[in-house]
């Protein structure tokens, strides 16, 4: 163009000014409506309806316009609309109450403070994501959402947690789809400033933590705090002008970056955060936490941390502070397969621990051996973390009773001399915080109110008729296929559509079809396609004339798996077709804002990854709370819990190893159970009677168990105060600490020697029946150690064809009599308490008060040669 044309179409469409910084602006809130301010910086508004409903009350089209995002909300809502609101009577009244209401739920006793004599201060919670709410993008999918809603089921039980992880600047990816249905991504810049959390600062200043890297480098964060209820999480930032532009990219992204990257990213999570929680509680009076819990292995190095604080602080050896910090430390793992742990070269570690970089206190060979994986079919080149998890926590546990088994198999080789079932690894299932997943309808139709105990009063679904359930059932679903018709035109629109092509959106869904929902991440082994197995058979589904089916499909792939994008291209270029496109849809970005009308939405929520790959998935207890039945594999927590009036148990073929038949034969069976057992169950009849009772038995029965509460209360229980009884006896002098470790030293050394000579029953008779006892007698040398050092105990039950015992039952011998060169006889009785083949063996393991566990040490010795009836060589005199 020539340049007087360049001048006019600049003096015409003026010149786009790009800047070079942005931030948010907050607005000066009239002095009658701070209590705005203050409900704004509590998350707890994005589960308290009634907090939400004043935002509302501010401007509705502007609350709804802004996608229920309070920040947002007060930034535009215009001066003049805030001036009429602070001399309108009846609204300062309904604010007044909404403050006062959050005041009492942050102070007032709930089930922690009342449940009697715990010894638990405080808790340090750990997570790389957590999904509070869509308006904090800090997740990107089930790990995150899970630790959102630990967080808020700790604030409504009152458990006295703070939440560690990081503010990535980018957050996870934005998905959207190109013209061929391929998965694009983006990441929308995160502003702080524009987000419902708040800068701890230290007097004036913001409050940071700083962490030596290699090449006399520094990496520093300030810290920003997220109010979770009565809950404070802390996120660590290190886009700060302290630091290099490197190091100011730490933080910029969810699983993002290079290996290192991603390292460095763990070592501020881990290492950082600990230093932060201490920089917390200093400036706030908190209680320091006792218990250390990391969700996944990624903040695993906040034992090592620890280590060196006491180390440095208290001048421990290592040893002695490797018990303090296992004695309060528990880990989570959530994988199922060895490929999705976190694994670094061992070069990157010694780079990062080295003693000019991490400090002297911590010998960097100790480091490494946390994270070793020295156990058969291990790669001494790299680095565990979920291994060093493992070995830093003295308590671990899966997150669903077939992920504990799974895990215990997985991780078996640190513990060679003990099966799997024996393997310390315990299951705690995971839950789903009701308040913030349960449509409001659904709650006013099926909950009398929350309990001080942070559960659910299901009575109120008696007084509610079959009429009321269905009609409020179509309303949900309605609603989201309207929600989901807008997002499917943004797609679409997205994708290089114009509106005049897309009419036919308008007409797609409807709100008296059996409408299933599939939303999850899309790794191989969760079969996004698998109903695509037999698309003619799939589209007879769709399109039966009497008894249709509409599916909705959500989920992410990894920007980095091309696998999954090609799954969901193949998913989109289904849903593509016009002969089904009005009856089956893939929906982009699924995050919080569409789960939320996603679950009540729908009927029936589908469920098919591999088994038993599946760790928990909570989806389906999300939708089971909204009034939807699981159609799923019996993986993960359905595994656990299924019942036929829940829902269908999708047959799993496993164990047949060609891939493509085992697909063939579930997705075979998934359609005919939805043919011939969902879908005319559905439509039987106008209302139809039985599907209502089984939504009813779902909410009554399951919805109790699946309750995050349920399972804050058991980590409490079961791992928590444990924990903080450990921790409180290693931690008071040491002493205990010192002995612990100096005593494990002492039986690792002297192991080798301890032996079983020789085992025999008395009193088994000719023919063994059911509901005999027989006495048992062992014989064990105990070379170096003491009898207090060691415990015998028979392990007995029935034994499969390679005469292993299952579902074993232990019993501990008694010691009865010793013998010269430090050799026992124990005995005890042993019940045949069940018909069929019968085995029992016995075993020596070590003993100590401070132990969590027999099989800690990972030491056990058996019979030496358990086929010889002879008896051992015993002193004069003996009765033998």
């Amino acid at each position: 163009m020539h340049p007087e044309g360049v001048l006019r179409a600049i003096a015409r469409y003026g010149v786009p000014v790009r800047a070079i910084r942005r931030f948010s602006v907050r607005p000066v809130l009239p002095e009658p409506l701070t209590g705005l301010g203050t409900l704004v910086n509590n998350l707890r508004w994005a589960w308290h309806p009634e907090t939400q409903d004043v935002f509302e009350a501010v401007d509705p089209q502007l609350w709804r316009s802004t996608g229920g995002d309070p920040v947002k909300l007060l930034g535009e809502v215009p001066a003049a609309r805030l001036d009429e609101l602070a001399n309108d009577h009846a609204f300062l009244r309904r604010l007044e109450l909404a403050v006062a209401d959050l005041d009492g739920y942050v102070t007032e006793d709930r089930w922690f403070q009342t449940a009697g004599g715990s010894p638990l201060d405080a808790v340090a919670y750990f997570s790389p994501e957590f999904g509070i709410t869509h308006v904090l993008p800090q997740y990107s999918g089930g790990l995150g959402i899970l630790a959102g809603d630990h967080l808020k089921a700790a604030s409504d039980l009152g458990v006295p947690l703070i939440g560690v992880g990081l503010l990535y600047r980018h957050g996870y990816f934005a998905q959207s789809l190109n013209r061929e249905g391929w998965q694009q991504e983006r990441y929308p810049l995160v502003d702080p400033d524009g987000l419902p959390i708040s800068l701890l600062r230290d007097g004036d200043a913001p409050a940071t933590i700083t962490l030596s890297l290699p090449g006399n480098r520094e990496l520093h964060a300030q810290i920003w705090v997220a109010q979770v209820g009565r809950v404070p999480l802390l996120m660590l930032d290190s886009d700060i002008e302290e630091n290099e532009p490197s190091e100011r990219e730490v933080t910029d992204r969810l699983y993002g970056g290079s290996t290192e990257h991603r390292l460095l990213q763990e070592l501020l999570l881990g290492v950082g955060g600990v230093r932060a929680v201490r920089t917390y509680c200093r400036i706030t009076g908190h209680p320091a936490p006792e218990v250390f819990h990391t969700n996944e292995g990624h903040a695993g190095f906040l034992g090592v941390e620890r280590i060196r604080e006491l180390a440095a602080e208290k001048d421990l050896d290592f040893d002695t502070a490797l018990e303090v910090n296992r004695g309060g430390t528990v880990f989570t793992t959530h994988t199922p397969v060895p490929a999705g742990i976190d694994r670094f070269p061992v070069e990157l570690i010694q780079q990062h621990f080295s003693a000019d970089v991490f400090g002297p206190e911590v010998p960097i060979e100790r480091i490494l051996e946390l994270g070793a994986e020295d156990f058969e079919g291990g790669d001494p080149a790299l680095f565990n973390m979920a291994i060093m998890g493992l070995r830093l926590a003295q308590r671990a546990n899966g997150v669903s009773k077939l992920h504990g088994v799974v895990s215990r198999g997985m991780f078996a080789g640190l513990w060679p001399s003990f099966d799997p079932v024996d393997v310390p690894i315990t299951s705690i299932t995971n839950g789903v915080h009701a308040p913030t997943w349960v449509a409001r309808e659904v709650h006013d139709l099926t909950y009398a109110n929350y309990t001080a105990d942070g559960d659910s009063v299901f009575e109120g679904l008696d007084k509610t008729t079959d009429a009321q359930i269905w009609e409020t059932k179509r309303l949900l679903r309605q609603r989201f296929i309207d929600d989901t018709r807008s997002r499917v035109r943004q797609s679409w629109l997205n994708r290089g559509a114009s509106e005049a092509e897309l009419g036919w959106v308008d007409s797609i869904l409807d709100p008296d079809v059996l409408t299933m929902g599939f939303a999850r991440r899309v790794p191989s082994y969760k079969r996004l396609t698998l109903m695509l197995r037999d698309p003619e058979r799939l589209k007879s589904l769709l399109l039966h004339p009497e008894r249709p089916v509409q599916i909705v499909i959500a989920g992410k792939a990894h920007p980095h798996d091309e696998g999954g994008k090609k799954l969901i291209q193949e998913m989109v270029r289904f849903a593509d077709d016009p002969e089904v496109r009005h009856r089956i849809v893939f929906v982009p970005d699924y995050d919080i804002a569409l789960a939320q009308p996603m679950y009540p939405g729908c009927d029936v929520w589908l469920n098919n990854p591999l088994r038993p790959y599946e760790a928990c998935g909570t989806s389906g207890m999300k939708a089971a709370l909204n009034g939807a039945l699981n159609l799923s594999i019996r993986d993960g927590w359905w595994d656990e819990w299924y019942d036929d009036e829940f829902g269908w148990a999708i047959p799993s073929a496993e164990g047949i190893e060609d891939t493509e038949r085992r697909d063939d034969l579930e997705a075979h069976a998934l359609y005919d159970i939805i043919e011939k057992q969902v879908a005319p169950r559905f439509y039987d009849g106008e209302v139809p009677g039985r599907w209502i009772e089984m939504l009813r038995h779902t909410i009554k029965e399951l919805g109790p168990k699946v309750l995050a509460t349920r399972m804050v209360r058991d980590y409490v229980e079961q791992l928590y105060v444990p924990a903080a009884q450990s921790s409180r006896a290693l931690n008071s002098t040491y002493d205990g600490a010192r002995e612990l470790a100096a005593w494990k030293h002492k039986v690792r050394a002297a192991w080798p020697e301890i032996r079983v000579d020789h085992v025999e029953l008395q009193g088994l008779g000719d023919v063994p029946q059911l509901g005999t006892t027989v006495g048992i007698r062992a014989f064990a040398a105990l070379g170096g150690l003491e009898p207090s050092d060691i415990c015998v105990e028979v392990l007995h039950g029935r034994v499969d064809a390679n005469d292993e015992i299952t579902d074993p039952v232990r019993t501990t011998l008694s010691q009865a009599q010793t013998y010269e060169g430090n050799r026992y006889r124990y005995e005890g009785e042993l019940k045949l308490d069940r018909t069929g083949p019968f085995g029992y063996t016995v075993r020596v393991v070590p003993n100590h008060k401070g132990l969590a566990s027999a099989a800690e040490l990972g030491l056990a010795a058996g019979p030496s040669d358990p086929e010889d009836p002879s008896t051992p060589d015993l002193p004069a005199g003996s009765e033998f």
